[in-house]
């Protein structure tokens, strides 16, 4: 079997440690702070669930920001920082231009005493969501479920993580000419991970976008042989628009972060079925490091 096989499947022994390590910590942001969470390519997305999910139960404002757009003329209370590895350069950045501001810093990664480290006021390390492949699965949402646990009970999430892992995979879905991954308030961080999974380890052809947003435009494309993939609630009407283009409907009554592991394990499926290594993408590295 792959790493990434393997990093999947050992999610929820790594999300239960996660979750039980944000009991034990001071907490990560104060309620009514101003927050801006940064992170590059998963990381981002990853922030993006977070962003929406604290300001939807009223922790204060959040901005979920892709390190290279991160806007200077913006102040922030605190400022989180997504890295893996803890040498992205973006973050680096971003970090370092923040350290002669009033602006508190986190750096929440898996490789403690990095690069971006010496930049940050705090370092949360989550070595024991590390990963071997260079396509990130238990870390994304290893981060997330931490984060998450400031901000609800994460219990179900940890219950329907196992039976994600056990849930079979239709082959329509591994033979699907392409994929359309929806959601809704922090689930669109989930459906833009998923989207970018199926790229980076099978190539696929996958899009991603606001459930409600979908109607306007991208349905287009839906026909048979294809999937739109919805995480989280699917809004009224959807579900028989999609059944009149002739495009499968996939949905789930799992936690959404949960329903994420089944379309890790699609990414995979839909790799190895076209003789592709979902451990080493083509035109990827573990971590962007710019000269």
């Amino acid at each position: 079997m792959s790493h990434t096989t393997d990093e999947i499947h050992s999610q929820p022994e790594i999300w239960r440690e996660a979750a039980e390590l944000a009991t034990q910590i001071e907490p990560l942001w104060e309620p009514g702070e101003s927050l801006a969470i940064v992170g590059c390519g998963t990381s981002w997305f990853v922030a993006q669930a977070i962003a929406a999910l604290r300001e939807s139960v009223g922790e204060g404002i959040t901005d979920a920001v892709t390190a290279t757009e991160f806007s200077a003329s913006r102040t922030y209370d605190r400022v989180i920082a997504l890295s893996r590895s803890g040498t992205t350069t973006e973050i680096i950045d971003v970090l370092r231009a923040l350290e002669p501001t009033e602006t508190r810093t986190t750096l929440i990664t898996a490789v403690g005493d990095g690069p971006a480290a010496a930049h940050a006021d705090r370092e949360v390390v989550l070595d024991f969501a590390d990963e071997t492949s260079v396509v990130q699965t238990r870390f994304a949402t290893s981060a997330l479920t931490f984060m998450r646990t400031h901000l609800e009970d994460v219990g179900q999430s940890l219950a329907d993580c196992t039976e994600a892992l056990e849930t079979p995979l239709p082959q329509e879905w591994v033979d699907a000419s392409q994929i359309t991954f929806l959601g809704t308030g922090w689930t669109y961080g989930l459906a833009q991970e998923a989207g970018l999974k199926l790229r980076e380890a099978a190539q696929s052809w996958t899009e991603s976008y606001y459930a409600m947003e979908y109607r306007h435009g991208p349905i287009s494309i839906a026909e048979p042989g294809r999937l739109v993939w919805v995480f989280g609630p699917v809004p009224e009407g959807l579900d028989a628009q999609v059944a009149d283009t002739g495009a499968t409907l996939v949905t789930s009554e799992l936690d959404p972060l949960a329903h994420l592991v089944i379309a890790q394990r699609l990414a995979v499926a839909r790799a190895e079925a076209n003789g592709l290594d979902p451990d080493q993408p083509r035109h990827l590295t573990r971590s962007v490091i710019l000269s």
